[in-house]
């Protein structure tokens, strides 16, 4: 368990999160002021994860790399950070020792919607990441067999938005790249 002193720098919210994720084993965000904690993910949620690592990792150019339960900062909020089940940012973060990655290093974020916690991502994190200024942010929602890419932030919100279904290529603007979307599963 992490001591709640080792970081005298931070604040009384960031440590209640590591303490909380320390005790229960969840995964803990801080979202506009509020602790977040969200349970392991069921196999079809990871499944969708899983193939997303499979088309990213040879499609990114060299100095990008896909990662996994990393967090990003809300830039000039000491407590408010996300963890995005996908993030696709600096290769560097990668022999980095933070957990915290920056959010000017962040190319893409994507997340994937839990059966019971849709409006976390449909409302709240789309203006979380926006103002976090990340490029581009794909929402999967395997109970609608659906996902929303959300482009171009600016003052909060973001200017592009694109839907598509199951089925239909998701083209990640500013990457260069295809994601299929034909074999992520739905929930039942």
């Amino acid at each position: 368990m992490t001591p709640m002193t080792a970081n005298p720098g931070m604040t009384p919210l960031r440590r209640a999160a590591e303490a909380a994720e320390d005790a229960s084993g969840l995964r803990a965000e801080i979202i506009r002021g509020v602790l977040m904690m969200s349970r392991t993910p069921c196999g079809k949620h990871n499944g969708i994860i899983t193939d997303l690592f499979r088309q990213l990792i040879p499609a990114l150019p060299e100095h990008l790399l896909p990662f996994q339960i990393s967090s990003v900062a809300l830039p000039h909020d000491p407590d408010d950070y996300a963890t995005p089940d996908v993030m696709v940012c600096d290769a560097a973060f990668e022999g980095s020792d933070d957990w915290l990655a920056e959010p000017g290093s962040v190319e893409l974020v994507v997340e994937v919607v839990s059966k019971g916690n849709s409006s976390k991502y449909t409302r709240d994190m789309v203006s979380w990441y926006a103002d976090a200024n990340i490029p581009v942010y794909l929402l999967i929602d395997p109970r609608e067999g659906n996902w929303t890419r959300y482009t171009v932030p600016r003052d909060g919100e973001y200017q592009g938005v694109l839907h598509g279904l199951y089925g239909e290529d998701v083209e990640l603007t500013g990457l260069g790249l295809k994601i299929t979307t034909a074999r992520f599963p739905r929930y039942s």
